[in-house]
């Protein structure tokens, strides 16, 4: 543990140096990056620099004979610091910190798909404003049976990342639809993509890859919607990814939207090749994210919810549905902290 700790001073000695060179300050790429690094150690530096106070006053302690009282006090409070310096040590996903950009789309289930689409997608707004975060729908395709077929919504807030990544997947319904006459119980489906979103110096947009479409924008609006060409399509060519937009009146508007949603669309699509590559790292994560994997069942006339990634069960629907999700995110954080400890073999 010594030697971890002086290699965690060298580096946020050496992390501080280099954001003080006027090259590096100039480099608006490089300084960020070097901001956020010396953001995400910040927690371990401190941590680190009350462990070795607490060793000194220990050792102090065992020496003198009038202070040895305090000993048993001060050993546990090295081990308490040594376990959260281990904790804040075990390298961190760097998205953790950024905003999010989430996709909520309609699974299986046709009309009742969607209707839950729309269910999940309040679920995960008001859970964000629990949070003390921010939400700005970027783009929603209603469906005429209510509900949504598709909708693209912004997360706003410190760490924002870090608690909705558990949300990608497929989250799955059991109950009985309000079309149902029979009372029978069907089974839905919504899917969940959850990406960091970026700023323009990490995720560099070459303008000759893009392909940009413009259109008169369909279904309920206001003047705007089919009178002008203000929706907006914007192909990257390299990877075929297609981003639309058309929720707002003005082409610039709907263009700059679009533009968000790509960039962090290529950024999730990058890490997914890195996540591929580290075997070992993507074993120890708690899920992939990915569409899918069904992440979550919810049952309506059991009121329960159950967490299939680490069996957590809790009959208390309506309470998770209203965006008290608190419980499951914590329970998957700690695992998560655990299974990255024993991978490191911390």
């Amino acid at each position: 543990m010594e030697q971890l700790v002086q290699e965690l001073d060298r580096s946020y000695a050496d992390l501080q140096a280099r954001l003080a060179d006027p090259a590096v300050y100039n480099d608006h790429r490089e300084a960020a990056d070097i901001g956020r690094r010396l953001k995400e150690l910040e927690a371990a530096h401190r941590l680190a620099r009350d462990w070795s106070l607490a060793r000194a006053d220990l050792a102090a302690a065992k020496a003198d004979p009038e202070l040895a009282s305090m000993a048993a006090e001060l050993e546990s409070e090295v081990t308490r610091l040594e376990e959260e310096l281990k904790l804040a040590l075990v390298e961190r996903d760097p998205a953790d910190a950024k905003d999010v950009i989430v996709e909520v789309r309609q699974g299986v289930g046709g009309d009742e798909a969607a209707i839950w689409a729309g269910d999940v997608f309040r679920m995960l707004t008001r859970y964000a404003e629990r949070r003390g975060f921010k939400t700005e729908i970027l783009s929603a395709n209603e469906s005429e049976t209510g509900g949504y077929k598709e909708v693209v919504f912004a997360v706003k807030g410190d760490g924002a990342y870090s608690v909705f990544k558990y949300e990608g997947g497929t989250h799955r319904v059991q109950r009985v639809p309000e079309t149902e006459s029979q009372g029978r119980i069907h089974t839905s489906t919504a899917t969940v993509a959850v990406m960091p979103e970026v700023e323009e110096v990490e995720v560099e947009l070459d303008e000759n890859d893009l392909k940009i479409d413009v259109y008169r924008s369909t279904g309920p609006g206001g003047q705007s919607v089919n009178t002008t060409d203000s929706a907006v399509r914007i192909t990257h060519v390299p990877t075929g990814l297609v981003v639309a937009m058309q929720d707002e009146k003005s082409q610039l508007q709907n263009k700059q939207k679009a533009l968000r949603v790509l960039r962090a669309r290529l950024y999730e699509l990058e890490r997914e090749k890195q996540q591929a590559e580290l075997s070992a790292t993507r074993k120890s994560q708690i899920g992939s994210g990915e569409r899918a994997e069904k992440i979550r069942t919810y049952n309506y006339p059991e009121n329960r919810l159950t967490d299939h990634r680490i069996k957590l069960t809790a009959h208390r629907l309506d309470q998770v549905l209203d965006g008290d999700l608190a419980e499951f995110t914590d329970a998957i954080q700690a695992e998560d902290r655990r299974l990255s400890l024993e991978a490191a073999g911390a």
